[in-house]
């Protein structure tokens, strides 16, 4: 009889365990549940917050928010950079960026695809809950946010991205166009891609010493280097030789 309970009470335990296993299993492989963000850029609405910016303006129309702003150099990629402070720049009114601690601004092909505003501990939203709950009302935004790096937000729609971060006690705001990031990094691409090739082909071009009359190949180099004056590049061994150079001995 006692056997008999032991057994009982071993099998009910283990008949729990098996339960409660199972029940943690498909927990665990259950995703999160999360609403994506279908928005665009396009059906983004005027914002108080956005202090009448949108991506997507024109250089010239920024301009005429910030009549005494500077605008940086264009890039070989067609970007562009600059920068306000409404505090330590004078030309500013203060009053129409109250909040807001500074600004900055990135361009693609003279239009705005980069709107950072970093805004005052002071602002009317201080907290990231506030902020993100404040801003997707504002925006029209789903309830899509996910955690981005140390204690900050972010939310990934159709073609635009926005992440919040907390700077100097402050919530500073990031809206970032994609389109045009994957056009910069599309760019920087061929541009890379270019480069490497034209290095390749100068690795294989056959170099020629007009004051010897040589010729030398990328696996046979010259002992000294030859000066720039007497350098000449040839495409193949055949176009070298038939300009009259030879190669060299060591080449031979």
């Amino acid at each position: 009889m006692i056997l008999s309970l032991s057994f009982l009470r071993q099998s009910s335990l283990l008949l729990v365990g098996t339960t409660l296993l199972a029940v943690l299993s498909c927990a665990t492989q259950v995703p999160a549940q999360t609403t994506p963000c279908s928005l665009k850029l396009a059906e983004l609405p005027p914002s108080a917050e956005l202090f009448g910016f949108h991506l997507g303006m024109t250089a010239e129309q920024v301009k005429a928010r910030l009549p005494h702003i500077t605008f940086g150099p264009i890039d070989d990629f067609g970007v562009s950079k600059t920068t306000a402070n409404p505090d330590f720049n004078p030309d500013l009114d203060k009053s129409a960026f109250a909040g807001v601690r500074t600004i900055s601004l990135d361009f693609l092909d003279n239009r705005l695809s980069s709107l950072w505003l970093g805004f005052e501990s002071s602002y009317k939203w201080q907290t990231m809950p506030d902020f993100v709950a404040g801003i997707s009302q504002s925006l029209h935004l789903p309830n899509a946010w996910e955690p981005w790096k140390s204690r900050g937000s972010r939310i990934r729609c159709a073609d635009f991205e926005v992440t919040l971060s907390m700077v100097a006690g402050g919530v500073s705001f990031h809206l970032i166009d994609e389109t045009a990031e994957q056009t910069i990094a599309t760019r920087r691409e061929a541009k890379y891609q270019e480069a490497t090739a034209a290095a390749e082909e100068e690795e294989n071009e056959i170099l020629a010493d007009r004051q010897s009359r040589v010729y030398y190949s990328d696996a046979c180099r010259p002992a000294t280097e030859v000066k720039e004056t007497n350098r000449l590049l040839f495409k193949t061994r055949e176009e070298a030789e038939r300009a009259g150079y030879k190669a060299a001995k060591k080449c031979q």
